[in-house]
């Protein structure tokens, strides 16, 4: 009857909710992403309160880390307001997953292996959650899972029997990255007619080819009789064709010139003024950061397309830090930008030493400060630190993000969301050289940025592997 169906769904409904996972959050993972308890809306979340101690001593960091504390703050304080966090509340309407506010009981820490006694953070979110599982398996909850970054604790963690995993809600696999380009197997005919008319639809296209492309995805046409007759090409989804590299044709930018296929569709994309984000993603020595400020410089200085060439790394070292350094913000920002003052040190040199001659370093050193200098006094050039582009808003520059692989997916998010109209924003890394402790590279903000964002009429992407800088420089990132 209606009476029995009734209680027999209410009897399933309650039985699937108590199977739900209960997850606990260590605090990396909120100062990571303020939003993550709302990314487990579905499960029930718990916070031992030594992770709210640990996010209370942050907030007052002038940094992200600083920023990101408060954010939870505010976001716990205004679950708080729904009910007892001691008890949980409800993490939104439309969800039955539940958020609370767990402390370390005594008898629990009492239990942990002698080796793990000591009041550390770490241990006492360990206890949390052990007791939580303790507690769950009289519950029929099936599992407690510890949400961590810290490696380290994972580990102790399934030491002591709890199950532990990172924080994957931002992650993109780099292996499942796009290269931003493909080949097509085309004739000499539907070349020949690229060739003239700058462009053909893909409906003329008689060969086979992948219905998956995306907007701005590069396409190499190689005739099918002759291996060595190619052409490159852009798609555009919106007219459904594909256009030859137009923008790199008719560009001269002097000493830079495209050494492969892959810097020849980079170039183009950053030569377009209507794709207004660049991701470039690819080892050492692939040419992504000359590349970039070689447009940047061509486009504000020859073409005033935009206002000013931004740039900008995050401050993370290699190694052990040096400490504090003296001096203005230029001068403290002079050690970080070294390699941009390099590459643009090759970009405004009158030649290069091509013949053996002996270069005069004195004078090479003259010359690259006044060039930096020159620009910079021009309003041509501005470097920015990073850590104080929150709040701006940058109409008409082109901006450029370099080493973005130690930004965050939250990081990345806020230095797009500064572009004004008429701004252009390049961002370029190597996902395998992560100096971030709590970022790898398939949690890093440029691998995650290059796969979110990928096939957006005015997002450009490419994946460099082609190593130009020299044959040692590849050899080492190759075979090291």
């Amino acid at each position: 009857d209606i009476k029995t169906q009734t209680h027999f769904t209410l009897n399933l409904k309650r039985k699937l909710i108590m199977k739900k996972r209960v997850i606990i959050l260590d605090t990396n993972v909120l100062l990571h992403d303020p939003e993550a308890p709302l990314h487990f809306a579905n499960e029930n979340v718990v916070i031992p309160i030594q992770v709210v101690e640990e996010v209370d001593r942050f907030k007052r960091d002038p940094g992200e880390k600083g920023r990101n504390a408060r954010r939870v703050s505010r976001l716990l304080d205004s679950l708080r307001e729904k009910g007892n966090l001691s008890s949980g509340v409800k993490i939104n309407d439309k969800s039955e997953g539940k958020i609370k506010v767990a402390f370390c009981r005594k008898e629990t820490t009492d239990r942990l292996p002698s080796e793990l006694s000591d009041s550390s953070g770490d241990n006492k979110i360990l206890a949390v959650a052990l007791e939580e599982k303790n507690t769950k398996i009289l519950s029929d909850f099936p599992e407690v899972v510890l949400i961590s970054k810290d490696t380290n604790l994972r580990i102790k963690a399934d030491a002591v029997g709890l199950k532990a995993e990172d924080f994957t809600k931002d992650k993109v696999s780099l292996d499942n990255l796009d290269k931003g380009f493909r080949e097509i197997i085309s004739n000499s005919d539907e070349i020949n007619k690229v060739q003239k008319d700058g462009f053909i639809h893909t409906r003329d296209i008689k060969s086979q080819f992948e219905p998956s492309l995306v907007n701005n995805e590069g396409v190499i046409l190689r005739d099918n009789l002759k291996d060595n007759h190619t052409y490159l090409t852009r798609y555009d989804q919106s007219e459904k064709k594909l256009v030859g590299l137009n923008f790199l044709r008719r560009s001269n930018l002097g000493k830079v010139k495209p050494k492969n296929l892959e810097q020849s569709f980079a170039l183009d994309l950053l030569l377009d003024p209507k794709v207004q984000l660049v991701s470039l993603v690819g080892k050492a020595g692939t040419g992504k950061t000359l590349l970039a400020l070689a447009v940047g410089l061509h486009q504000v200085a020859d073409e005033n397309i935009y206002e000013r060439l931004l740039v900008s790394r995050p401050p993370v070292p290699l190694g052990k830090e040096l400490g504090y350094l003296p001096g203005s913000l230029d001068e403290k920002l002079a050690p970080w930008m070294k390699p941009i003052i390099d590459n643009l040190d090759y970009l405004t040199s009158p030649n290069s030493n091509k013949n053996g001659a002996r270069v005069n370093q004195k004078e090479r050193d003259i010359n690259s400060k006044n060039s930096w200098e020159d620009l910079r006094g021009m309003g041509l050039l501005e470097v920015e630190a990073i850590n104080y582009i929150r709040g701006r808003s940058i109409p008409h520059q082109f901006i450029l993000i370099d080493e973005a692989q130690n930004l965050t997916p939250l990081e990345v998010k806020t230095i797009v969301t500064r572009a004004g109209e008429g701004t252009k924003i390049v961002f370029t890394g190597d996902p395998n050289q992560i100096d971030h402790p709590y970022l790898d590279s398939d949690s890093n903000g440029l691998t995650w940025l290059a796969k979110k964002l990928h096939g957006q009429k005015i997002i450009g992407h490419i994946t460099l592997s082609q190593g130009e800088r020299s044959d040692l420089a590849e050899l080492a990132a190759d075979l090291l």
